[in-house]
């Protein structure tokens, strides 16, 4: 299974550093890697932008790839490529790239084909979105208003910076924004490739370069144990089958000690939400929710109701906030009795 992000590694062997130089020392691959260090790109993007063949562009993907220097994560028919994550690696490569001249033709055409093609992704967002505001906007009404949702969340999770954040059923990308002030480092997943072309509008446009969307089974998440701070699971559960499995799942990549958001609904007998919007769970009881918490290995730190004003027909929004039992001492892990 392809693990996300990878694991960060602190040097590269003599070896690994030729090879990577090696992979870079053409013109065309220096201007990919260059590209790919501003933006998530397929190889249809990049054919647009470099003006080649998608066979050449994919066999110069394809020697960058095995070289380290750019990771390569399938969606659907799609791939999308990027520089890699991988700290030691992804210094050499902004070192060489920031010895490179910024006035240099040839990559400030790059730039402009880049900005031409976001902006081709960013209406394709726009449209998707359009589509849908409307059953969204429905569900928005019902409940108490989202400003107050994340200002709730903020509070939830404090002001301390992390290294790592992983938003489950990430959709339009919003957690991604919203706590990045806080994260050294953020993933989000989602099932849907529209809502990812969403998030990555959003993100983009937004100016979050350390953040990333990914495909992904809520499920059998494609990330290793132990890779995360904090894991948000924020208006996803209800459309679940199985959601204590999805926590299990959650708290499977929570570093120790480490924290899980979960935002969802109270239980309430808003029966069309089912029918209409494919909700499997007309909400969740305090109770259930601390059971599964505590079942994956978590405490129950907090639990907060927002309720929506006007009456007994809103919805209330839940917050419950679990903690990983485990402690990290002096870098090693050892579990809390």
């Amino acid at each position: 299974m392809e693990r996300l992000p990878p694991q960060p590694s602190s040097a590269i062997s003599v070896a690994e550093l030729l090879g990577i130089l090696r992979a870079a020392g053409e013109e065309t691959r220096i201007r990919i890697v260059a590209l790919l260090a501003e933006a998530e790109l397929t190889v249809k993007d990049l054919t647009a932008i470099l003006g080649q063949s998608q066979p050449r562009i994919s066999r110069h993907l394809k020697l960058l790839t095995e070289a380290g220097l750019v990771d390569r994560h399938p969606e659907g028919a799609w791939v999308f490529y990027r520089l890699t994550d991988a700290a030691a690696v992804r210094r050499l490569a902004e070192s060489c790239l920031a010895a490179m001249q910024a006035d240099d033709l040839v990559l400030a055409r790059d730039g402009e084909r880049l900005a031409e093609v976001k902006r081709e992704h960013a209406a394709l967002a726009q449209r998707y979105f359009a589509k849908n505001a409307r059953a969204w906007d429905t569900i928005r009404a019902l409940h108490v208003s989202e400003s107050a949702v994340e200002a709730a969340m903020r509070a939830a999770v404090g002001e301390r910076p992390f290294d790592s954040l992983l938003d489950l059923g990430t959709g339009t990308g919003r957690l991604l924004e919203l706590f990045a002030p806080l994260y050294a480092r953020a993933v989000g997943i989602d099932s849907s490739t529209d809502m990812l072309t969403v998030a990555r509008a959003n993100l983009d446009r937004a100016g979050i370069g350390n953040a990333q969307v990914r495909l992904g089974d809520i499920y059998n998440l494609p990330v290793a144990r132990n890779s995360f701070d904090v894991v948000t699971v924020h208006q996803v559960l209800h459309y679940l089958d199985e959601p204590e499995r999805a926590l299990r799942e959650a708290a499977r990549v929570l570093r120790p000690g480490g924290r899980l958001l979960v935002v969802d609904f109270a239980p309430h007998v808003h029966e069309f939400l089912r029918e209409q919007h494919a909700h499997r769970r007309l909400g969740f009881a305090h109770d259930a929710v601390r059971q599964w918490l505590d079942g994956a290995g978590l405490d129950c730190e907090k639990v907060a109701d927002l309720a929506g004003e006007g009456g007994g027909d809103k919805l209330t929004v839940t917050l419950w906030v679990g903690r990983d039992r485990r402690i990290a001492v002096a870098g090693a892990e050892r579990e809390v009795a």
